[in-house]
């Protein structure tokens, strides 16, 4: 199945080329399902039908799906507070009722994640079209399985649990309650729902669609929100330019307008495959006006993956040059630190944690540059780990 997600800064219309991509593809007999985390219905308004809780059919082979918080979150909640009872009567804590428990920030972002792992288990659709929330919330979204499933490992290591059978004396040695068993479970099956959500990110059938008006400040966003998703090993194919006014307007502010865009573009173009969707002068309401918007469709082919290649340098330089493409970077704004295996990277407000490729982790950094969009970390063999040669 085909997944592309789509994105953007608030207020570029992101919501309307999702229900257009998404009803084109149907209309063309792919078996489409539009997935949203919109707390109001915006799909539905453009679509013009009332789309909810559950998946429902608005018109042939276009299905839509807004994923209720409220309802898991409360679920959630209750099965927790009835594996913790014990726990929670030591305590002496009260258990609330789960018509007063009210969505924590973030619920709606893991029903969303939780939503769309479910829907790729399916052999329901061909295309599924995510209406991801604006750019910093979706880049947050997207990290979030990968980030929750370290903290889990460092937390809650699976190793640990071998030792089940050592842990009543343990816990008579130190004094204090021993973690129970089934919060291991717990966190096994927290770790297997969330692989299975990055395995449908991470996934090459997966792509992620850009939507933005152009302008100085789109220009802004767009630039933050491509290294961001670089970072994150992700791809863009194609930056929908929305609501491009026509180039041979009158000369007035609509015209400086109309030149500020052409800039914005001619910038773009130089990085993204970019689809201009022109102005209609109101916003479009209905299937009628969505068919009418030339928003790119859902391309079949498997689009090329984001590598971060390891270059052999050895024989020449004696080191191992590991790139990171991260177009849009800027060097001020660039951060590195090796942490054990790992490296942390931070790129003005997005940071990540990676683990070093083995040959990598028998080498001590040895300098770092970023050079055309790419960030070229050099590694130097470790004599005292590195295998030695005759």
């Amino acid at each position: 199945m085909r997944t592309i997600l789509i994105t953007g800064p608030g207020g570029s219309g992101r919501t309307t080329v999702a229900a257009a991509t998404a009803l084109k593809a149907a209309r063309e007999g792919t078996r489409t399902l539009l997935l949203s985390a919109d707390r109001t219905d915006t799909p539905g308004a453009a679509l013009g039908v009332r789309t909810g809780a559950h998946p429902a059919e608005a018109e042939p082979h276009l299905t839509t799906w807004r994923p209720d918080a409220t309802e898991r979150f409360r679920a959630d909640l209750t099965a927790f507070q009835d594996r913790a009872a014990t726990a929670l009567d030591l305590l002496g804590a009260t258990r609330l009722d789960a018509e007063e428990a009210t969505p924590l920030p973030g619920a709606e972002e893991l029903a969303l994640l939780r939503a769309l792992r479910d829907a790729a288990a399916l052999d329901t659709y061909d295309l599924l079209v995510v209406d991801l929330p604006p750019a910093p919330r979706a880049l947050a979204l997207l990290a979030l399985p990968e980030e929750l499933r370290r903290y889990l490992r460092r937390l809650l290591p699976s190793e640990r649990q071998a030792a089940r059978a050592l842990r009543p004396v343990l816990g008579r040695l130190a004094g204090v309650p021993m973690p129970a068993e089934w919060l291991y479970e717990t966190a096994a099956r927290w770790d297997l729902e969330l692989a299975a959500v990055q395995a449908v990110v991470e996934d090459r059938a997966t792509t992620v669609r850009l939507v933005a008006e152009p302008g100085p400040g789109g220009a802004d966003a767009v630039r933050g929100t491509g290294t961001a998703l670089a970072l994150r090993g992700l791809r863009v194919d194609v930056l929908v330019a929305n609501r491009v006014l026509p180039a041979d307007g009158p000369d007035t502010w609509l015209g400086a307008l109309a030149a500020q865009q052409r800039k914005a573009l001619e910038e773009w173009q130089e990085t993204y495959d970019v689809h201009v969707v022109a102005h209609r002068g109101h916003d479009p309401r209905g299937t009628d006006d969505l068919a009418a918007l030339p928003v790119p469709g859902a391309v079949n082919e498997t689009p090329p993956t984001v590598e971060w290649p390891v270059e052999d340098r050895l024989a020449d330089e004696g080191v191992l040059v590991w790139h990171i493409p991260l177009p849009g970077a800027i060097r001020d704004e660039l951060d590195l630190i090796r942490r054990g295996d790992e490296l942390v990277v931070t790129v003005g407000p997005f940071r990540r944690i990676v683990p070093l490729p083995s040959a990598l982790r028998r080498c001590t950094v040895d300098g770092a540059a970023l050079r055309e969009g790419s960030l070229r970390i050099r590694f130097a063999p470790d004599p005292g780990l590195w295998p030695r040669t005759r």
